[in-house]
């Protein structure tokens, strides 16, 4: 019996300790601290287990026998407890790591709606941030609604906080546009003006001075009119705004 009893308090040990490396590592050990914590608890589930053997190696008599057999309950006990520390470790390093991981995705998720796109503006390709489209689609939805005050607020604000944008120069022209719509001329003259003068390499600038003439002649300031018409044809001459200006100076006469 007392064999028998010892053969099974030597198994249940080094069983256990054979469990607990398969069991806490499961990919779970990324934490330091926690790591620390699960070697602890092998160590002392280790020395339990050499506990029972040493005393399995000195004791033969019944009464060596019988007090294991008494401590056996209390080791057990120990045992449970001891997994239940792994189990909540386990679990604490798993939601740990599960945190991280959708803490990681949510700020890549943020990085990439931060990040410059490439864009196609006039035939042109630029690097446009998303805040910085989403302001100008906005805008030139207001534009196609036919809300052409909101629109004239929405693209003036847009110059403004976005003066270098590859958007820019287009923005500026639809602002003279919007308050050609609300008959506003003399403003739209000098958003237009703003067109040539602050982007002169675009390819908005032979439309903005298109534009130009045509609220000197709703303004009836033909001399004007004329003077930018002739001022277009000479700075663009090779563009399609140039070729309609020679037909606008042809009907001035």
């Amino acid at each position: 019996m007392m064999k028998t009893s010892q053969s099974r308090l030597a198994a249940i040990a080094l069983a256990f300790a054979a469990w607990l490396p398969l069991h806490a590592s499961a990919g779970l050990l990324d934490d330091d601290e926690a790591r620390r914590a699960i070697l602890d608890l092998r160590a002392k589930v280790d020395a339990l287990s050499r506990d029972f053997n040493a005393r399995i190696d000195a004791k033969s008599d019944k009464t060596a026998t019988l007090e294991m057999l008494n401590h056996q309950e209390e080791t057990m006990q120990e045992i449970a407890r001891l997994r239940g520390q792994l189990e909540v470790l386990a679990n604490q390093i798993a939601t740990s790591q599960k945190n991280q991981k959708d803490l990681y995705a949510d700020l890549d998720a943020r990085i990439k709606k931060l990040e410059p796109r490439q864009e196609t503006i006039d035939g042109q390709t630029a690097e446009v941030l998303p805040t910085e489209k989403k302001s100008y689609d906005t805008a030139m939805e207001l534009f196609k609604s036919g809300d052409y005050k909101a629109a004239a607020t929405a693209l003036q604000d847009f110059v403004r906080r976005y003066p270098d944008s590859a958007y820019a120069a287009n923005a500026q022209y639809w602002l003279g546009n919007a308050y050609y719509a609300q008959r506003d001329y003399k403003n739209a003259i000098a958003a237009q003006e703003a067109v040539v003068s602050n982007y002169g390499t675009s390819s908005k600038a032979p439309d903005a001075m298109l534009n130009i003439a045509s609220n000197y002649i709703e303004l009836k300031d033909k001399k004007n009119a004329r003077k930018v018409l002739q001022q277009l044809v000479s700075k663009f001459p090779d563009t399609s705004a140039a070729a309609t200006a020679k037909d606008r100076l042809a009907a001035l006469k």
